[in-house]
Protein backbone atom coordinates (compact mmCIF):
# COMPACT_ATOMS: atom_id res chain seq x y z
CA UNK A 1 0.00 0.00 0.00
CA UNK A 2 2.82 2.45 0.83
CA UNK A 3 4.43 1.68 -2.55
CA UNK A 4 1.18 2.59 -4.30
CA UNK A 5 1.09 5.89 -2.45
CA UNK A 6 4.63 6.61 -3.54
CA UNK A 7 3.73 5.81 -7.15
CA UNK A 8 0.71 8.10 -6.94
CA UNK A 9 2.83 10.86 -5.39
CA UNK A 10 5.28 10.52 -8.29
CA UNK A 11 2.40 10.77 -10.77
CA UNK A 12 0.95 13.81 -8.99
CA UNK A 13 4.35 15.50 -9.13
CA UNK A 14 4.69 14.79 -12.87
CA UNK A 15 1.17 16.09 -13.51
CA UNK A 16 1.89 19.26 -11.54
CA UNK A 17 4.64 20.05 -14.07
CA UNK A 18 2.39 19.52 -17.11
CA UNK A 19 1.10 22.15 -19.46
CA UNK A 20 -2.40 21.40 -20.73
CA UNK A 21 -2.87 22.13 -24.44
CA UNK A 22 -5.66 21.36 -26.90
CA UNK A 23 -5.34 17.92 -28.52
CA UNK A 24 -4.70 19.41 -31.97
CA UNK A 25 -1.66 21.30 -30.62
CA UNK A 26 0.14 18.27 -29.16
CA UNK A 27 3.21 17.42 -31.25
CA UNK A 28 2.96 13.90 -32.74
CA UNK A 29 6.23 12.78 -31.13
CA UNK A 30 5.06 13.26 -27.51
CA UNK A 31 3.84 10.40 -25.32
CA UNK A 32 0.21 10.90 -24.26
CA UNK A 33 -2.37 8.57 -22.78
CA UNK A 34 -2.92 5.51 -24.98
CA UNK A 35 0.24 6.18 -26.96
CA UNK A 36 2.13 3.07 -28.10
CA UNK A 37 5.88 3.55 -27.80
CA UNK A 38 9.12 1.69 -28.28
CA UNK A 39 11.64 2.18 -25.48
CA UNK A 40 15.28 1.08 -25.38
CA UNK A 41 16.87 0.11 -22.08
CA UNK A 42 20.20 1.96 -22.23
CA UNK A 43 21.87 -0.48 -19.83
CA UNK A 44 20.86 -3.76 -21.48
CA UNK A 45 20.18 -2.52 -25.05
CA UNK A 46 16.81 -4.33 -24.92
CA UNK A 47 13.74 -2.80 -26.54
CA UNK A 48 10.17 -2.86 -25.29
CA UNK A 49 6.87 -1.74 -26.74
CA UNK A 50 4.27 -0.38 -24.34
CA UNK A 51 0.88 1.28 -24.57
CA UNK A 52 0.26 3.82 -21.81
CA UNK A 53 -3.21 3.15 -20.33
CA UNK A 54 -5.45 3.94 -17.38
CA UNK A 55 -5.11 1.58 -14.37
CA UNK A 56 -8.19 -0.55 -15.14
CA UNK A 57 -6.88 -1.28 -18.66
CA UNK A 58 -3.39 -2.38 -17.61
CA UNK A 59 -2.24 -5.80 -18.84
CA UNK A 60 1.51 -6.28 -18.71
CA UNK A 61 1.34 -9.46 -20.82
CA UNK A 62 -0.20 -7.37 -23.62
CA UNK A 63 2.23 -4.48 -23.19
CA UNK A 64 -0.37 -2.21 -21.58
CA UNK A 65 1.29 -0.21 -18.81
CA UNK A 66 -0.72 1.78 -16.28
CA UNK A 67 -0.07 5.49 -15.90
CA UNK A 68 0.34 4.87 -12.15
CA UNK A 69 3.06 2.23 -12.65
CA UNK A 70 6.56 3.68 -12.24
CA UNK A 71 7.45 3.28 -15.95
CA UNK A 72 4.03 4.65 -16.97
CA UNK A 73 4.46 7.74 -14.82
CA UNK A 74 7.96 8.18 -16.20
CA UNK A 75 6.85 7.95 -19.85
CA UNK A 76 4.11 10.58 -19.99
CA UNK A 77 5.12 13.78 -21.78
CA UNK A 78 8.47 12.57 -23.10
CA UNK A 79 9.30 12.73 -26.82
CA UNK A 80 11.15 10.59 -29.33
CA UNK A 81 14.87 10.70 -28.62
CA UNK A 82 14.43 11.68 -24.95
CA UNK A 83 16.18 9.74 -22.22
CA UNK A 84 14.20 8.80 -19.13
CA UNK A 85 15.81 7.97 -15.78
CA UNK A 86 13.46 6.58 -13.15
CA UNK A 87 13.39 4.45 -10.04
CA UNK A 88 11.33 1.27 -10.42
CA UNK A 89 10.83 -1.66 -8.03
CA UNK A 90 13.78 -3.45 -9.67
CA UNK A 91 16.14 -0.46 -9.30
CA UNK A 92 17.21 2.50 -11.42
CA UNK A 93 16.25 2.41 -15.13
CA UNK A 94 17.66 4.41 -18.01
CA UNK A 95 15.45 4.34 -21.07
CA UNK A 96 15.38 6.12 -24.40
CA UNK A 97 12.17 6.81 -26.32
CA UNK A 98 13.02 5.29 -29.70
CA UNK A 99 9.69 5.82 -31.42
CA UNK A 100 6.09 6.82 -30.93
CA UNK A 101 4.33 4.02 -32.81
CA UNK A 102 0.85 5.43 -32.23
CA UNK A 103 -0.42 8.59 -30.60
CA UNK A 104 -4.21 9.12 -30.44
CA UNK A 105 -4.02 12.87 -31.03
CA UNK A 106 -1.84 12.49 -34.15
CA UNK A 107 -4.14 9.75 -35.45
CA UNK A 108 -7.24 11.91 -34.97
CA UNK A 109 -8.41 9.69 -32.10
CA UNK A 110 -8.22 12.32 -29.35
CA UNK A 111 -11.67 11.25 -28.12
CA UNK A 112 -10.12 8.06 -26.69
Amino acid sequence: MDKDRGDLADLMYELSRCVVVPADEIPPNVITMRSRVRLRDLDTDSTFEYTLVYPGEADFAKGKISIVAPIGTAMIGYSEGDEIEWEVPGGHRRLMVEAILYQPEAAGDSHL
